[in-house]
């Protein structure tokens, strides 16, 4: 399946220059999750657009106690990852074994001290995220072609997001089959005219 190509347009009556949120959910994960601002639109102002692209790749590293991060490596469903010390210091590599469940990556800190962060990316910005994998623990990572969007206040990308903000945010797209959409926001304004921000997927190619 090619990668999405999504454009959000702002068609709304918004005069508080709100701050656009866009993030998946890891159903690989369905206790303790932590939820992540994929995209943040920002200073998007009305009648403009902000194109983005839903890839459908994903890339994985980790980041050990110390503060070291390694590289991005591509993750396709079923692949493992393990975190191990080698002689050059910790480093992330594809394990000979695949994952327990082929619709998911997942991650295991294989070092014998210290706990490891296991990070996930699509189209380059963090996606999800599990902290504190203590040696011989696992991440797993699994997502639907869905996207969460919503308006939010002083969030940024990459940021964990607390769960009043998720609660919040009910609007979700289903992107499967999907080439390229629009995003369209409406609503806003203020008095007795005001109504709630509303989003539409609109010329939508398949």
């Amino acid at each position: 399946m090619d990668n999405i190509k999504l454009n959000f347009i702002n068609r709304s009556n918004d005069i508080n220059n709100s701050e656009i949120v866009i993030f998946q959910k890891n159903v690989a994960q369905n206790f303790d999750e932590m939820v992540v601002a994929w995209k943040v639109i920002k200073n998007c102002g009305r009648n403009d657009n902000h194109p983005f692209t839903y890839t459908m790749e994903i890339q994985v590293s980790a980041s050990d106690s110390y503060g070291n991060y390694s590289p991005k490596l591509t993750a396709y469903n079923g692949n493992a990852f393990e975190m191990i010390k080698d002689t050059s210091g910790d480093v992330l590599r594809l394990s000979s074994t695949s994952a327990t469940n082929a619709n998911e990556v997942e991650i295991i800190n294989k070092l014998t001290v210290g706990a490891i962060n296991a990070n996930c990316y699509r189209d380059g910005s963090l996606v999800a995220i599990k902290t504190n994998l203590a040696p011989e623990q696992k991440a797993f990572f699994e997502f639907q072609p869905t996207i969460f969007i919503g308006v939010v206040s002083q969030v940024d990308e990459g940021e964990v997001l607390n769960s009043a903000i998720v609660s919040e945010i009910n609007t979700k797209f289903n992107l499967l089959g999907i080439t390229s959409a629009d995003i369209v926001m409406t609503g806003g304004g203020v008095g007795k005219s005001a109504t709630p921000f509303y989003f539409t997927l609109e010329n939508i190619n398949k």
